[in-house]
């Protein structure tokens, strides 16, 4: 079965605040919830189906589906980490073209800006692969930072093409009055920047802050009988990337499998792509998928951003026109949502003017979840205006 044209985006919310010491998780998931429920001009007694993940609290849907209020007959609970939200337009997709539900209400929220989380909490030995791994104290940053020098040392990227990355982040976050981080940098301020991990400075890094987003996915009955823009879920994929017993190749993300999937399902190609919302924990997380997405060869990814090419009206292909996870946000250290959020603006014409992209009919959004150098889910999709 196949979801092209059986799905649309007819709500999207993003909350504005980076740090709500003074909000409860529930609380942001409620606001959020409601924010894209009348973007969409419906109301919370429409939805009928819910679709979270990890981050919500309690027993995920059994808490919220009573803390908000919801009459649903469908439920999806599927996690994998950031590019969560992303699965779940698809599962969303899925579940409307087969029936079970027509308003489908997805929420992503977090505070670990004002509750203090680590990216890196202590182990849980039931994790099978940690007591394999853990002697070699890996962590967020010194993997990210491993694929970094990696795909240095295979194909000379340079420290400058990544700062590239962070630059064009700096360029559209300026336009954006809620990002964490407004200022313009150049390429030199990204490398005097101190060290975090070798090669990445403090400048390659994703912001950590609180807030969320949520998006509503109706059918296309509904989705024409409301005054919104139609925004058509035209193809999505998901991958799994796993290490293989240690025989994976670090610099190929499962985007390579999602981003195929859902180029396929769409029809389309990357040429075709207008704007790209593509996952920005890291620097590098940008140029690797970039490459495994198909809009440049392997090893061409540090060539592709140079010099601007991501800077919206000025580059080849405008990306992360919101700030990205590097400059706006990155709520409860997931960024899927935010890169559909901004991917539906630029379809809806309503980016900020700086930023927008003239005639933008067709954007792709994709997310990573987990780790890039070990194990992570990947979720790509493709969407068109009418």
């Amino acid at each position: 079965m196949t979801i092209r044209g059986k799905a649309y985006i007819a709500g999207i919310y993003e909350h504005p605040t980076r740090k709500a010491p003074d909000k409860s998780l529930a609380q942001l998931h409620a606001e959020i919830a409601i924010g894209a429920v009348a973007d969409a001009g419906l109301t919370m007694a429409d939805v009928d189906g819910f679709f979270c993940d990890n981050d919500a609290p309690g027993l995920g849907p059994i808490s919220m589906v009573e803390y908000l209020g919801l009459n649903v007959r469908h439920v999806d609970t599927t996690e994998t980490g950031g590019s969560a939200p992303i699965v779940h337009i698809s599962h969303a997709a899925q579940a409307i073209a087969s029936g079970k539900c027509s308003v489908a209400l997805i929420t992503l929220a977090g505070r670990p800006r004002s509750a203090g989380v680590s990216a890196n909490p202590p182990p849980n030995w039931d994790v099978p692969e940690l007591p394999f791994e853990y002697p070699y104290r890996s962590s967020v940053l010194n993997q990210y930072a491993m694929v970094a020098m990696r795909h240095m040392h295979e194909y000379g990227t340079t420290p400058e093409q990544l700062a590239w990355v962070k630059v064009a982040a700096s360029h559209h976050a300026q336009h954006n009055p809620h990002a964490m981080l407004r200022e313009v940098v150049s390429v030199e301020n990204v490398l005097q920047s101190p060290m975090i991990a070798d090669p990445l400075h403090r400048l390659d890094c994703c912001v950590v802050s609180d807030g969320g987003g949520a998006i509503v996915v109706v059918s296309p009955e509904i989705a024409r009988s409301l005054s919104r823009p139609l925004i058509k879920v035209r193809g999505a994929g998901e991958a799994i990337r796993d290490l293989r017993g240690g025989k994976a190749n670090i610099l190929e993300s499962g985007g390579a499998r999602s981003g195929a999937i859902a180029f396929e399902e769409a029809g389309v190609t990357p040429a075709d792509i207008k704007y790209a919302s593509v996952y920005d924990s890291f620097t590098i997380t940008v140029i690797v998928q970039l490459e495994d997405l198909g809009f440049c060869e392997k090893g061409q990814g540090g060539r592709f951003v140079s010099d601007g090419q991501l800077i919206s009206g000025i580059g080849r292909l405008p990306v992360n026109t919101d700030g990205g996870g590097l400059c706006n946000n990155h709520p409860g250290n997931r960024g899927g949502m935010t890169k559909v959020l901004e991917a539906v603006r630029q379809l809806r014409g309503e980016a900020h003017p700086a930023v927008q992209v003239q005639g933008c009919d067709l954007a792709v959004a994709h997310g990573t979840g987990g780790w890039l150098a070990s194990r992570h889910g990947s979720a790509t999709v493709i969407l068109e205006r009418e």
